[in-house]
């Protein structure tokens, strides 16, 4: 069995895995007149088709075709013998029965992981839903699911990108096994375990040229380009240019540090973001000033105490620390 990477991003599936042809017709046997068992993954399909109210969008999610979502979805249909998705616009939602059956759905999919874990305890195995914010999955992840691919093939892992807020949410809401993301400002729920995989120092970024500049001199002179104070690692750099009392020449706000990268190396200003570990930022032109006193935005696992796939988180942080 291979790991199987679902992503929203086409670049992990040009790297790391192949997506999912359309389905085969269902196959009805004229000896026994017997239904073909519904499988849990036409369940997984109607859960991520209405999360997201797009059959288009599930499929590209889930890395298959937007035909095959339609015939889990009619397979699905046929099982049940009533519709439990419907057209609305552009969008689909469920219909009454979908709306019955979401939540039991949901609860069939987590008994189902529990009892592959229980099945394999001695081993990483099984599947895992896993959420990553963009540094992440550009940094620290592609090298760990590799190692995961090598040591543990019975793996299948879907990963959602997504900002630590979403991810954390989606935690609390059961959408998801595990998150890789910035830690909360906020005291985590004793239901909830969090690991500290990585901290990472703030530092000024600036072009190449302003490398023997003193940070406070180019954080007062040179247009600055702010990391999203709606995200967790933003409200950081916030909160350290107050303690500083400065007030830069701010001209853009973004949420992507990867984007604050490439602007900053095109000389358009600088910069106050997180030290993140990425072959893409340590390939471009860029000063990156060390800070007296700046704080660290600290990455780290959540997951929920006593989850059935315990061992197979265990892998992938012990993938990520390596």
């Amino acid at each position: 069995m291979q790991l199987k990477i679902q992503c929203l991003s086409p670049w992990f599936w040009r790297q790391y895995g192949k997506a999912e042809t359309e389905e085969k017709p269902s196959f009805l046997s004229l000896q026994t007149l017997e239904k073909p068992p519904m499988e849990t993954r036409f369940l997984e399909t109607f859960l991520i088709v209405v999360e997201h109210g797009s059959l288009a969008e599930a499929s590209r999610r889930m890395g298959i075709t937007p035909a095959a979502v339609s015939q889990r979805i009619q397979a699905l249909e046929n099982e049940i013998g009533l519709p439990i998705i419907i057209r609305s616009g552009r969008r689909v939602k469920p219909t009454e029965v979908g709306l019955a059956i979401l939540e039991k759905s949901r609860r069939v999919l987590s008994e189902v992981r529990q009892l592959k874990g229980l099945a394999h305890d001695d081993q990483a195995f099984g599947a895992l839903r896993l959420g990553a914010i963009s540094t992440v999955l550009t940094g620290l992840l592609p090298g760990a699911l590799r190692r995961v691919f090598d040591t543990a093939p019975g793996v299948d892992i879907f990963l959602l990108p997504g900002t630590s807020p979403e991810l954390y949410n989606s935690i609390l809401e059961e959408k998801l096994d595990a998150a890789i993301f910035v830690k909360p400002p906020f005291s985590i729920p004793k239901t909830l375990q969090w690991d500290l995989i990585r901290s990472e120092p703030f530092v000024l970024l600036a072009p190449l040229e302003y490398a023997d500049f003193p940070p406070d001199r180019l954080l007062r002179e040179q247009p600055f380009i702010r990391y999203d104070r709606r995200n967790w690692g933003g409200r950081l750099a916030d909160e350290y240019l107050r303690s500083l009392q400065v007030r830069p020449r701010e001209w853009l706000e973004l949420d992507s540090l990867e984007a604050i990268a490439v602007m900053v190396e095109a000389k358009l200003g600088v910069s106050l973001i997180p030290d993140w570990h990425s072959t893409l930022f340590e390939n471009l032109k860029l000063a990156r000033l060390t800070l007296t006193g700046a704080p660290n935005r600290e990455i780290g696992l959540l997951r929920p105490r006593n989850m059935p796939s315990g061992r197979l988180v265990q892998a992938l942080l012990d993938a990520v620390k390596f």
